[in-house]
């Protein structure tokens, strides 16, 4: 793990969204920490929770190639992820290389340390625990459900996320990230099952308390089904201070630029739309709302999070 002598940022989140803005961040001259949730149980990921028990090592895989330095064929060979063989099939290489070397040393995260020095890692990066546990939600109809891949499925609109034990213990290097930081980003994603199991946790909530820094969440584009449908930014806002205990927030960045009707009727079909931006509602929750064009039309006709965009809008706000 290298550091740089630069404005210390912490990033916080997990699935599919932080590595883009990770990416975006690591090519700027700012001491970066990743804190990332492990709470996945689906896939190559639940498979070894399920047969080693420990942390879920999915998203942790994604965060070290975002922020490696290395030939591009060894990322690829780290993200590979295998389609045939008995035992293999489904399993990314990655997972299973953080599951060998959690073994080697005894501990996930020391297993973490390990392999970010190899993969040249640009800043430092935190699992939000070194225990294996489980996310449970509580629905607004009074149910509830265990299991992060689960919760998206249920379709019904979500109370709140915990975690099945009450002795979460964050890492204190963690901890000390949080209290010293400069700027706190939460990065896009999932915010029941990526973000939110990322504040939950008491002393995450105390160090958020302390710190100094200023706050910025990057907003999601556009809604998901089973977990924020018809949700607007504000809803988002609220959603993260009820879990963090507290109105942290100072800043939340949202794409500014018109989405084409092509593209929303194919988010019709996953029943997802555009997160609308109610500046006022926003504004009445002390939050400055910054603007950019921080999405991209991928490939595959899906919007992405614009990693130059949304990082320099970051870099700026430290300067």
């Amino acid at each position: 793990m290298t550091d740089i002598n630069g404005p210390k940022v912490v990033v916080i989140g997990g699935g599919t969204g932080m590595p883009v803005l990770l990416r975006g961040l690591r090519k700027y001259p700012v001491n970066l920490s990743a804190i990332v949730t492990v709470a996945d149980d689906g896939g190559s990921t639940g498979r070894l929770r399920e047969d080693l028990a420990i942390p879920a090592p999915g998203d942790i895989r994604k965060v070290i190639a975002s922020m490696s330095a290395v030939e591009p064929t060894l990322l690829k060979l780290f993200q590979h992820r295998f389609e045939n063989g008995n035992g293999l099939s489904g399993h990314a290489l990655g997972n299973l290389i953080l599951a060998g070397m959690t073994s080697i040393t005894g501990d996930f995260y020391k297993g973490i340390k390990e392999i970010s020095r190899v993969f040249n890692v640009k800043g430092r990066i935190y699992p939000i625990s070194n225990s294996n546990m489980y996310l449970k939600a509580e629905f607004e109809d009074g149910s509830v459900i265990r299991g992060e891949s689960q919760i998206p499925e249920v379709g019904k609109r979500i109370k709140r996320v915990f975690y099945d034990t009450d002795d979460v213990e964050p890492l204190p290097e963690a901890i000390r990230a949080i209290e010293q930081a400069e700027l706190i980003v939460i990065a896009p994603g999932s915010l029941y099952t990526s973000i939110l199991p990322n504040l939950i946790a008491p002393k995450i909530q105390e160090a958020l308390n302390k710190t100094k820094a200023t706050s910025v969440y990057v907003c999601n584009i556009m809604t998901q089904y089973g977990e924020t449908s018809h949700y607007k930014a504000s809803d988002h806002i609220r959603a993260i201070h009820q879990h963090a205990n507290q109105s942290f927030l100072d800043r939340i960045i949202v794409h500014n630029k018109e989405i084409s009707n092509q593209i929303i009727a194919e988010y019709e079909k996953e029943k997802a739309e555009p997160v609308l931006c109610d500046d006022e509602v926003i504004q009445q929750l002390g939050v400055e709302v910054v603007r950019g064009n921080i999405a991209n039309l991928h490939e595959d006709g899906t919007l992405k999070h614009n990693e130059h965009e949304i990082a320099k809008i970051l870099h700026e706000l430290v300067q």
